[in-house]
């Protein structure tokens, strides 16, 4: 009886102390539990960032940002509005979405998105192509009729002016003869106007190189013209957009007031065109050059290439909206009285065209233009609306 007794008695007495034991080793747990879970984050951050998200601003960014599906092509991509998926155990793989559209499997770093019409040897190293470097753009759409005209207008501009001919007769080996020829780029396209070979050939990541395109038509008088002394002044007053004074021969006559040369002045940009009873500061009075001689700066005519419409190959119209991509216009746009050409009026590119409803060849050609005009002007005002819309 007395034993049994005591292992009662102990039974008890120790009960207290199990408890206790059982207390301190839960609070252990929870600490150390908590302990490893503040180190987690830790440890998680230490995985190469960029392997997981790159700057995509970083040129040199050795992996890409994410992975497409299988069978994603970019433009499906940019169609969905969906980013691919980012497959984080193939690092072999890249998908820049900040590339070029089509470039997205491309390294940034390898990405070569401009070009330029600098001429290269088909021997040699690439680094020893070129001796000079042209700064500047002249573009002629030319006939073979005007090659005495062009060839004295191509004297007026340095070794720093890059020369490109568009032919629409299909004669361009027939200049072959002209030493300056040689080192020109030339185009060919049968009975297409200067605006369609614009839209095809001088997109702005293929001109990029250059700092002002010239897209000039082929009858004009350079007598009184030096294209650097033109350029001086063109920065001189912060032109984006600009074309020399214009002074016209005998049986050829200028449209507008404001292109018309002034003798008292380097540069003018503004006129009065009673005709047109312009209010304010707006085209033909202001803010406004002619299709026929304009210079465009880089990033201007990065903008005015995608306001060329592509089956509207006369660029009637296209004056007018000029100030759409320089702004003040009425500031950046203007006329260089300083150094300036005389407008010839030959029609040769009109009688390219073909006789229509008894109707001559060039009339045809000035029927379209008016109608392209109309046409031009037409899908401005649509787009604006739409878009405050």
């Amino acid at each position: 009886m007395a034993g049994l007794v005591w292992w009662r008695c102990s039974l008890i007495a120790k009960k207290p102390e199990e408890s206790m034991r059982l207390v301190i080793t839960a609070f252990v747990g929870i600490v150390f539990g908590f302990l490893i879970g503040l180190s987690l984050p830790n440890k998680v951050a230490t995985f190469p960032p960029q392997r997981i998200f790159p700057n995509a601003n970083h040129a040199n960014s050795t992996v890409a940002a994410r992975e497409p599906p299988a069978n994603c092509s970019s433009a499906a991509v940019e169609q969905s509005g969906s980013t691919p998926s980012h497959n984080s155990t193939d690092k072999s793989k890249i998908w820049v979405p900040t590339n070029p559209r089509g470039a997205e499997r491309l390294p940034p770093a390898f990405v070569e998105s401009e070009s330029d019409f600098y001429l290269r040897r088909l021997w040699g190293v690439p680094s020893e192509d070129l001796k000079i470097k042209p700064k500047y753009l002249v573009t002629f759409t030319v006939g073979f009729d005007q090659k005495a005209n062009i060839d004295a207008a191509v004297k007026k501009f340095s070794d720093d002016f890059q020369i490109l001919l568009f032919h629409y007769d299909g004669r361009p080996s027939e200049w072959d003869d002209l030493e300056w020829s040689k080192k020109a780029v030339h185009v060919s396209a049968r009975k297409q106007s200067k605006w369609w070979f614009a839209k095809r050939f001088l997109h702005p990541d293929i001109v990029a190189a250059y700092d002002y395109v010239f897209i000039w038509d082929e009858d004009l008088g350079l007598e009184n013209f030096n294209g650097e002394e033109y350029l001086k002044l063109v920065k001189k007053h912060g032109l984006e957009i600009s074309q020399p004074g214009a002074e016209t021969r005998a049986g050829s006559k200028l449209t507008w007031k404001l292109t018309r040369r002034r003798n008292d002045t380097e540069v003018h940009k503004s006129s009065d065109e009673p005709r047109w009873n312009c209010k304010g500061l707006q085209p033909p009075c202001a803010g406004f050059v002619e299709i026929m001689a304009p210079v465009f700066s880089r990033e201007a005519w990065r903008c005015v290439w995608h306001m060329i419409q592509n089956d509207l190959v006369h660029g009637w119209g296209l004056d007018f909206a000029l100030g759409q991509c320089v702004q003040p216009a009425h500031e950046k746009i203007g006329v260089v009285d300083a150094q300036w050409i005389i407008h010839q009026g030959l029609p040769s590119l009109g009688n390219q065209g073909e006789q229509i409803e008894g109707k001559a060849p060039w009339q045809a050609v000035r029927d379209r233009c008016m109608s392209e005009w109309k046409t031009f002007r037409e899908r401005l005002e649509k787009a604006k609306k739409t878009w405050r819309t």
